[in-house]
């Protein structure tokens, strides 16, 4: 009968040192634990300590102790630090971080560091009610958009915090890093810099019924669905990163009708060909102040069916071409920013898509990009 074998009994001729030699001999370096959690429109949380020189924030979380599992160290620091008792559904990063690293402060004798980065979910408006702050370590925390929280940060730790929270987003594998880098391909929302798109009228609610006559249609945008189930998202590159938003755009003097809008945004932003839009709703702009203060105006939403997609190009808007995503509705909604009325209005869509078009629910998937070359569409 043979015993147990453990991976690291094979690691190396060094097995066969003396048990104090070969201890001395393996590679030593700390860990850490730190969570991605965000309020309900994206926002991730970050803590200001009171002891770092550089003013710099963090992830909540912390060093993990002698004999303790990163995922035990993660759980005692967020109930150390905010007051709240939060499950940790996934690791989203693990993260392997050099004892030379630039970002390391001079004086510090960092062996290197393995730092988890865990989902630890998103806050409900009660909870952030009871976040507590123990203020002889933390001064104070904020959700911030994506684009802003990675100016707070440490480079290195600005690139961790997005690479985990991406990987959450995109449902893609546990992202490994090296120094704040891939190791391995690199996902599509970590190639194109994209973030969510937090909106601060993002709980407008959608009505549902025709839009008053008087009330000019200023938008029109499509939850624009493939035969899978998924839509396509375009982000529009800039010099913070690529914001996602649904086909569409700006109501043109042009343009017939807000359908006509739609047809023509879709094929000059992602070269998307569509049928049948049907209309979910509308939301209410109260000031126009994106379109010179106009007054009071609707901004469209409809579904409708793409039957085929062509090769990229460049969008005569911006005068570059956008990435063409394809996530779940649910993806989409969380990438867009809306919170809760986003998640019922994705849900509406794929009802919408599924009883008019019969399409299917989409299975969960990791977002990916549409070729270059487009898609031949079944």
């Amino acid at each position: 009968m043979t015993s147990p074998v453990s991976p690291s009994d094979h690691v190396s001729p060094r097995a066969a040192l003396p048990a104090a030699q070969y201890a001395v001999s393996r590679h030593a370096a700390w860990l850490g634990a730190a969570a991605i959690i965000t309020d309900e429109v994206g926002r991730v949380l970050l803590v200001h300590p009171t002891y770092r020189e550089d003013d710099s924030w963090l992830l909540p979380g912390g060093v993990v102790e002698a004999g303790e599992h990163p995922h035990v160290t993660c759980r005692r620091e967020i109930t150390e630090e905010l007051g709240l008792d939060l499950p940790l559904s996934a690791v989203l990063a693990v993260h392997s971080f050099s004892p030379h690293h630039p970002d390391l402060q001079p004086a510090m004798a960092c062996p290197g560091e393995i730092r988890f980065v865990f989902d630890g979910g998103t806050l409900r408006p009660d909870q952030v009610e009871a976040i507590r702050l123990p203020h002889e370590e933390l001064s104070e925390y904020a959700f911030l958009e994506t684009r802003d929280a990675v100016q707070r940060l440490r480079p290195v730790d600005g690139r961790i915090m997005l690479a985990a929270y991406r990987a959450r987003l995109g449902n893609t594998a546990t992202a490994h890093l090296a120094d704040g880098r891939h190791i391995h391909d690199v996902p599509a929302l970590d190639r194109h810099d994209v973030h969510v798109r937090y909106r601060p009228h993002w709980d407008s609610p959608l009505n549902q019924g025709p839009v008053p006559g008087p009330l000019p249609v200023q938008q029109a945008w499509a939850w624009c669905f493939v035969p899978d189930g998924r839509v396509i998202l375009v982000a529009d590159p800039g010099p913070r990163g690529a914001l996602p938003m649904l086909p569409g755009g700006t109501v043109e003097t042009t343009d017939a009708t807000p359908e006509d809008t739609l047809h023509r945004e879709a094929a000059e932003e992602a070269q998307l060909t569509l049928t049948d839009p049907v209309r979910l709703g509308w939301v209410l702009d109260e000031t126009g102040e994106v379109y010179g203060g106009v007054g009071s105006n609707a901004r469209l939403h409809l579904a409708a069916r793409v039957t085929a997609i062509g090769p990229a190009a460049v969008d005569p808007a911006s005068g570059h071409p956008f990435a063409r995503l394809l996530a779940t509705p649910a993806q989409a909604a969380a990438l867009l920013g809306w919170g809760p009325p986003g998640a019922r209005q994705a849900q509406l869509a794929a009802e919408t898509a599924h009883e008019r078009w019969g399409l299917p629910t989409a299975r969960p998937a990791a977002i990916e990009e549409i070729p270059a070359e487009g898609m031949r569409l079944t």
